[in-house]
């Protein structure tokens, strides 16, 4: 009997821990898809800043391009972000 419970304890210790395990993963996970939103909007914001400065000098055209380049590095930042959501995920 006593053998009996020293092994049943041994196994809630151990599925316990892996539980905890995956809970980390998760809360990992969701970290770094936060912190991807959060750089994503960085981004954004910068290409915003930098068109608004090149509509207050009148060029139409290099604001246009400078909101494209924040877009792009926003997405990029989003990506990364999913790609280090995933991987945490999978540990």
């Amino acid at each position: 009997m006593n053998r009996m419970s020293i092994s049943v304890a041994t196994l809630a210790l151990a599925l316990f821990g892996l539980m905890s395990v995956g809970w980390a993963g998760e809360m990992k996970a969701k970290m770094e898809e936060m912190k991807g939103d959060t750089k994503a909007k960085v981004e954004e914001m910068k290409g915003e800043a930098k068109a608004a400065v090149e509509e207050a000098k009148g060029n139409k055209v290099q604001a246009e391009v400078e909101r494209a380049k924040g877009k792009g590095n926003a997405a990029v930042e989003k990506a990364k972000g999913k790609v280090k959501e995933l991987k945490a995920k999978t540990e």
